[in-house]
């Protein structure tokens, strides 16, 4: 079970971007994650007309590594880690560590 999903929101806790909120966007690999408004690099785009593409600079959110992130604990307002715990049915949810609540409701 991952520990960090698409749709949650994070904080970059290590590097350039550290500070920012954002959501995944999507998993990469196992390792890797992008965030939205987290690690953009410019990207030079040829245009092309037969996909209706405009030529130019065009921002693009580049993969960071899962440990630089951190999810958002909306109850404290803060970066937290998270835990897994199993509910009476043998399902495994994820909780946060801080304050032992359930993070998908």
């Amino acid at each position: 079970m991952q520990r960090i999903r698409k749709g949650d929101e994070v904080i970059v806790i290590a590097g350039r971007d550290k500070g920012k909120r954002g959501t995944v966007l999507r998993r990469v690999d196992a390792e890797h994650i992008v965030v939205e408004g987290v690690n953009r690099a410019k990207k030079h785009q040829r245009p092309n007309p037969m996909k209706n593409v405009t030529g130019g600079i065009v921002d693009l959110d580049m993969p960071i590594h899962v440990s630089n992130v951190a999810l958002f604990n909306p109850a404290t307002q803060k970066a937290d880690r998270i835990g897994f715990k199993e509910l009476e049915g043998g399902r495994k949810v994820r909780v946060f560590k801080s304050n032992g609540e359930q993070v998908d409701v």
